[in-house]
C-alpha cells in the first residue's frame, strides 16, 4: 500500500520519546534546550512521513533546514516522562514547510508546542530549491486533510514583553531601562 492509499491523519501522531536522564537540568526538570532535541526528532519524523528520508537525502542532497523555530513551554517535565507529539501542516509552497508540534505526556497533558519554518535545501547548489513534485502533492494531501483542524493558540506568537502591560506603565523594565 502506497502512502497515497492511507488515511491522513489529523493532526498527524508519528514521534514517541521519553525524557531521558541526560535532559534533566539543576531544577529536576527537563532542560529547555532538550525540548528543542525532542521536537527536531518529531520533524524527522514528519520529514521520513512526507518523502524526504534518508534515502531521499543520500540520493539528491536535498535537505530540510530550519529557517526558524518557536517554543512555548507549558508544563514541566520530569526524567522517564513518556512523551507523544502531534504534527499539523500549517503551510507550504515548493521550497517551504510551515508544521506545529504538541508534545503531549503519558497522562495526556499538553506540555509544549513548537512552531517551525522549514526550508528544502539542494546541497550542492548550498542554496533553498524547490521540493519534488511527489513531495508537494503530499503536502498538498496533508494540507486537504488538515483545513478543518483549528489553528493552534500558540501559532504565529512573538517573544515580547509588550503583550499585558501597557507601553506607559512606570514599572515596566526595557532594554533602555537597564544599567
Amino acid at each position: 500500500m502506497t502512502l497515497t492509499e492511507h488515511a491522513i491523519a489529523a493532526p498527524l501522531e508519528l514521534a514517541r520519546a521519553q525524557v531521558l536522564p541526560e535532559w534533566i537540568d539543576y531544577n529536576r526538570h527537563m532542560m529547555d534546550g532538550y525540548y528543542a532535541v525532542a521536537f527536531s526528532r518529531a520533524t524527522d519524523a514528519f520529514m521520513d512521513y512526507i518523502g524526504l528520508d534518508a534515502s531521499y537525502r543520500t540520493a539528491t542532497h536535498g535537505t530540510i533546514y530550519t529557517a526558524e523555530m518557536h517554543l512555548t513551554y507549558l508544563r514541566e517535565l520530569k526524567e522517564g516522562a513518556r512523551l507523544r507529539f502531534t504534527t499539523q501542516l500549517l503551510g507550504s509552497d515548493v521550497k517551504r514547510i510551515h508544521v506545529f508540534h504538541c508534545m503531549y505526556t503519558d497522562a495526556d497533558y499538553l506540555a509544549a508546542t513548537s512552531e517551525w519554518m522549514l526550508l528544502h535545501v539542494d546541497q550542492t547548489l548550498g542554496r533553498v530549491a524547490p521540493m519534488p513534485e511527489h513531495v508537494t502533492a503530499r503536502l498538498a494531501q496533508i494540507m486537504e486533510a488538515h483545513a478543518a483542524l483549528p489553528r493552534p493558540a500558540q501559532a504565529g506568537r512573538a517573544v515580547s514583553m509588550e503583550r499585558g502591560r501597557a507601553k506607559d506603565d512606570p514599572s515596566a523594565t526595557t532594554a533602555e531601562g537597564l544599567g
